[in-house]
């Protein structure tokens, strides 16, 4: 089985977030970058199908230079092999193509990949990706068996999970729960050594066009004073919940 795991290279959540040059762009001064929590959690996935069914694993990125980093701790983790398209990220339909194009080219048995980059949290790439390549689609799994061309699959509805049955070739967004945070891997100073000798091959996009720009960035606005109310005073509460708040 062959497997594509797509990773989105991210500002780690505890970095502080600016933006220059009138708000248009994103300040990348000091800030830590890593793979994508979610697409951590599908890789980790893989390794389990690499390790119980001989499994390849290949890791993609759409980006600059600058995203090789991740794409090394990638390969430290486990994965086999690595594919940088060289291209700036401004939407996701331009990365559903890029992607695209390396399934087909590749012709991967199963796709995995974040239901979305905790960055944009656009949660549109894995499905246009399937859609783009006519594969069988799942969002949200957070459980995955695969035993020949059969593929068993849990997902996270309102209210609870659903179980799936499909077949391969298929796309697969997943998120917390088809590993848990514990089963997460470090890699080790043998697996960063290895990753040293990995291929990791570099290709042009399919094209430089994106379907929209950003015109600009605006953080939240500071969160209001908030008003305390004395236990035994009902009355100033319901007050404030009804002239100011209007919740009631």
């Amino acid at each position: 089985m062959k497997i594509l795991v797509c990773i989105s290279h991210v500002p780690d959540t505890t970095s502080k977030i600016n933006f220059v040059e009138n708000d248009t762009k994103f300040d990348m001064n000091g800030i830590q970058f890593v793979i994508n929590p979610y697409d951590e959690f599908c890789l980790t996935r893989a390794m389990w199908f690499k390790e119980k069914q001989g499994a390849t694993i290949t890791v993609l990125n759409v980006g600059n230079t600058t995203t090789e980093s991740t794409l090394r701790k990638a390969l430290a983790i486990g994965a086999d092999d690595a594919i940088r398209v060289n291209l700036e990220p401004k939407d996701g339909l331009s990365v559903a193509k890029e992607i695209a194009a390396i399934v087909k080219n590749g012709n991967y048995d199963l796709v995995l990949a974040g239901r979305e980059s905790i960055d944009y949290n656009g949660g549109m790439v894995p499905g246009m990706v399937a859609s783009l390549v006519d594969y069988h689609f799942v969002n949200g799994c957070v459980d995955i068996e695969v035993e020949g061309n059969s593929v068993k699959l849990v997902r996270e509805i309102d209210g609870g999970n659903e179980t799936l049955s499909s077949t391969l070739p298929m796309v697969v967004a997943g998120q917390k729960g088809i590993v848990e945070e514990k089963d997460l891997r470090i890699p080790n100073m043998r697996g960063i050594m290895m990753a040293r000798q990995k291929p990791l091959q570099v290709v042009e996009p399919i094209t430089s066009k994106n379907a929209t720009e950003v015109q600009s960035y605006q953080k939240p606005l500071p969160k209001g004073a908030v008003k305390l109310v004395n236990a035994d005073d009902i009355d100033g509460l319901i007050n404030l919940l009804h002239n100011e708040a209007k919740v009631i």
